[in-house]
């Protein structure tokens, strides 16, 4: 019988958990012929989630939990998961039920028929702003145009993904991680399917808009080196306008018998390449702050608990 991981990162879920685990019952309830696990990743909650999630796996062996030392965020928490499934294929499933664990089957079909990544698109995004959701299509177009892996667009982390999929990213070790991109760069057969996005069921969203900029700028840094080749055409299209200038001045003088630029102007030249030179080095710097994290060689996570609930551990 195959087994089916349904990873669940939660952080401060305790509100919507009783509904996500009567939902993930029935959904196992209705299709017996795969074992199921229920993979939760506590990311350092601060409320009961961690005691439901406890009160779950005492009642019901089909739920295994990791409780991280501490808040890693997310995207730590995912690899969390990767790294302790047993499952042949996994299911990444957010805790507020955005994403409906409905959906899995379907995906379940398209796995079985050899598809190794079955990701959901968003057809309707419930509960967003208009702010949000132009921002995010302003996020994927400018990172498909700046690398050359083809990036699902409106896709979140809901997807199925095989064995060889979880083995893949499990290899990926970096520290700026953005698991859309990952999931982009891997490879493999893929399948898109639609479906309407529900808003959240309870509580408050952990993402807001500072959060959502340091994922957009880890997804552009860790996927292109184009934030650098445009600062270096800048700073070269700008060296040469200044060139062009300062050659029209000189000729200007020397024609003409005219002063040189005031003040104002040349303030306006010293303020403009020092603006562009600060662009330039604040790209670099993003980029070296990458490879300083990287070089300190520390875990991506570490695990308080780990209980593994299925009894034939793969």
């Amino acid at each position: 019988m195959k087994r089916i991981t349904v990873l669940i990162p939660a952080y401060n879920e305790e509100e919507v958990l009783d509904p996500l685990y009567a939902r993930l019952d029935a959904l196992a309830n209705e299709n017996k012929k795969y074992e199921w696990e229920f993979l939760f990743v506590n990311d350092g909650s601060r409320d009961k989630t961690l005691e439901m999630i406890k009160s779950y796996a005492e009642k019901d062996s089909r739920v295994s939990f990791v409780n991280l030392a501490r808040n890693f965020g997310k995207e730590k928490g995912m690899i969390a998961g990767f790294d302790h499934a047993t499952g042949d294929a996994l299911v990444v499933v957010d805790a507020d039920l955005q994403d409906p664990p409905e959906l899995i089957p379907e995906m379940i079909t398209y796995w079985e028929q050899g598809f190794d990544d079955v990701y959901a698109r968003r057809r309707s995004r419930a509960g967003e702003t208009w702010f949000k959701k132009k921002t995010s299509k302003w996020f994927y177009d400018v990172l498909q145009h700046s690398t050359n892996v083809p990036i699902q667009r409106d896709s979140g982390d809901f997807r199925l993904i095989n064995r060889r999929c979880i083995d893949a990213l499990r290899s990926l070790r970096e520290s700026e991680r953005n698991a859309k991109g990952m999931f982009s760069w891997i490879g493999y057969k893929k399948k898109e399917i639609l479906y309407d996005r529900d808003p959240r069921l309870a509580g408050v969203t952990k993402w807001n808009y500072s959060k959502l900029i340091n994922l957009a700028v880890d997804g552009i840094t860790s996927f292109t080196i184009a934030p650098l080749r445009f600062s270096t055409i800048m700073g070269m299209l700008v060296s040469f306008v200044a060139f062009l200038y300062i050659v029209w001045i000189i000729i200007k003088t020397l024609l003409w018998g005219n002063d040189l630029a005031g003040y104002p102007s040349m303030m306006a030249v010293i303020l403009f390449l020092g603006g562009i030179q600060l662009l330039s080095l604040g790209i670099i710097g993003e980029y070296i702050g990458r490879i300083f994290n990287e070089t300190k060689g520390r875990p991506l996570y570490l695990v308080d608990e780990y209980h593994c609930g299925p009894k034939d551990k793969k």
